[in-house]
């Protein structure tokens, strides 16, 4: 038992040390790092076998309850602090009858948007008192971070009762001006679901959900901003546009209609980022910005939401951006490579135009 003990510890010492964003343990392979947005296996460890595995996940998975969970729902999600040192947001599950891993780093100290090189525009969103904001992304993209840098501004400007639902609790917030009350689904509360359909009457100013993940927490979600809240959640989406149309899909037919009206009444910003690799190392983000104007509130209401990137082009004096003139912007400030930004393009053939009229 004491071996596994130690084994983990290294393990996560060497993650933490290489400023690694994951940690991937499947058995048959050497344990792996996500560095850089790179996997990077640790030739000097052995290759992981199902004992080892096994006795690395009786490590981490601590309660019976934990335990009896992972048994029957094959996979378990949860928090790991190690050694007052470090977090890290935990998967376990199974994969081909033999358990695997990853744990995500979690920052001990919450970065700001400046630190995050994220543009200044989100210092504004932080301000507002009401609506409905989105950051979306693929995974492991910074959502998680960008929505904890406004977070914490709030929580260091603002009076203000800030409650979160995480599943699970990533970021540890410090109270300062601020009362932070998180709440993780398990422990404080048995799902999104039942922590949002009360969150209303714990007097929140600021509601932010780690995760929306159907209809009735996206339903919940526009309520609470409908009712002069500000609520903040993430989305796994592409774009602005794609994610008004998921949102507006995962609802019945017979509700889309009802519930394409409370967006375009509630939504405030949707921040779309990727994390590319930078020529002088780490990452560094893109970021496609919408704020929702007039001319925005209208496509969403007629369901034109394909004309919206037309919009956001032509909006550059309000703070809007594409993710393509993002992209530019790096690469003409040589930050990343042309290569990388057409790979991380949703619109390659238009980013090479940009650049030719730049």
């Amino acid at each position: 038992m004491d071996d596994y003990k130690t084994k983990l510890a290294d393990l996560l010492t060497e993650t933490a040390k290489q400023g690694a964003s994951d940690l991937h343990l499947e058995v048959g392979r050497h344990p792996t790092l996500r560095i850089d947005g790179v996997l990077v296996p640790l030739q000097n460890e052995a290759i992981v076998t199902p004992d080892m595995m096994e006795g690395l996940v009786g490590e981490l998975v601590g309660s019976d309850e934990q335990k009896a969970k992972l048994l029957s729902q094959r996979q378990l999600d949860f928090a790991y602090g190690f050694e007052d040192k470090a977090r890290f947001r935990v998967n376990v599950y199974y994969q081909r009858g033999y358990l695997a891993a990853v744990m995500r780093l979690v920052p001990a100290k919450v970065r700001t948007i400046e630190e995050l090189n994220l543009p200044p525009l989100l210092h504004d969103l932080a301000k507002l008192s009401q609506g409905f904001i989105l950051l979306v992304g693929p995974a492991g993209h910074g959502k998680s971070s960008t929505l904890a840098a406004i977070i914490d501004e709030i929580n260091h400007t603002r009076s203000d009762h800030i409650i979160t639902i995480e599943d699970p609790i990533e970021y540890l917030f410090t109270q300062d001006q601020c009362m932070v009350s998180q709440r993780e689904v398990g422990n404080d509360t048995l799902s999104f679901h039942s922590a949002l359909r009360t969150v209303l009457r714990q007097d929140p100013d600021v509601v932010m959900i780690g995760e929306m993940r159907d209809g009735t927490s996206i339903g919940t979600a526009m309520t609470a901003a409908e009712t002069g809240h500000l609520v903040m959640s993430t989305l796994h989406t592409n774009s602005a546009a794609q994610t008004i149309d998921r949102i507006i899909d995962s609802f019945p037919p017979e509700q889309q209609s009802q519930v394409t009206s409370q967006l375009a009444a509630t939504l405030v910003a949707i921040v779309s980022q990727r994390l590319l690799p930078r020529i002088s190392g780490g990452r560094v983000p893109a970021t496609e910005i919408m704020i929702v104007n007039p001319a925005i509130r209208n496509l969403i209401r007629e369901r034109k939401t394909y004309q919206i990137d037309l919009v956001i082009e032509t909006s550059l004096q309000e703070g809007m951006v594409t993710l393509n003139r993002s992209l530019v912007n790096l690469v003409k400030n040589k930050e990343v490579t042309l290569e990388n930004a057409e790979l991380y393009s949703l619109n390659p053939a238009e980013l090479r135009i940009l650049l030719e009229r730049s």
